[in-house]
């Protein structure tokens, strides 16, 4: 059976591996790389500090090491557990794909508010990308559905159930969802509701193609409550 040791080693050997792949300058050291890279890398940046101390105990066991059989220092069964699974994010990262591919109930723009509602009735779905044919126009959501409403009233309008979606999107804001390709890690998808946050405003999905067009087909939607579970 491996020491603790011996698997901590192999574990962070693999992760200053994939590190160095993703340098330009491949001479750089482990904890200046990883300070480097977590600005582009949503892995690297998430799991830093875990990183960083890893580099410090791995130097603490190679440097201090008696002899070939014999390490001075031999990691605890849960720094060993987590620097496995760090391990396999950054080599094996999960993908938005397979874990949210799904269909996605879709309408097109002159469809009436009634199909809409009676979908959210019985499957209490709240976010709806809308097209005109196969051209993507947006997305409709529980917000622009309440926005609506409240303007019929404040124009002391009856807001009508067979009003077109196309008019209820105008109550939406344009940019209230991001399309990323099937290829987009957990982390990065993470990343990109996060970031949205910090300019001041929030994503209520993210829609899934192929390589992250929007003129492609549709196979799945991460919605921030998804990310939230994960």
């Amino acid at each position: 059976m491996y020491k603790n040791s011996e698997r901590f080693i192999t574990a962070f050997n693999r992760i200053e591996k994939e590190i160095k792949a993703l340098l330009i300058k491949k001479e750089m050291g482990f904890s200046r790389a990883v300070r480097v890279l977590r600005d582009s890398n949503a892995i690297i940046k998430r799991y830093t500090d875990d990183l960083l101390e890893f580099a410090e105990l791995r130097n603490a066991i190679v440097h201090n090491k008696i002899d070939m059989a014999f390490a001075i220092a031999e990691p605890h069964d849960t720094v060993v557990e987590r620097i496995e699974r760090i391990e396999q994010e950054l080599t094996r990262p999960r993908k938005v794909d397979p874990l949210f591919i799904r269909k996605v109930i879709s309408f097109q723009q002159n469809e009436p508010m009634t199909n809409m509602l009676e979908v959210i009735n019985h499957k209490g779905i709240t976010k709806f990308p809308v097209y005109n044919d196969d051209e993507f126009q947006g997305l409709i959501t529980h917000k622009g559905i309440t926005k609506w409403l409240a303007k019929g009233m404040q124009d002391g309008t009856v807001p009508l159930l067979d009003t077109k979606l196309k008019e209820i999107l105008q109550c939406e804001k344009n940019d209230n969802y991001k399309f990323i390709s099937r290829d987009t890690s957990v982390y990065e998808a993470m990343e990109i509701f996060k970031k949205q946050i910090g300019k001041g405003y929030r994503l209520e999905a993210l829609l899934i193609t192929g390589k992250g067009n929007s003129q492609e087909k549709l196979l799945g939607i991460v919605t921030n409550w998804d990310i939230m579970e994960i």
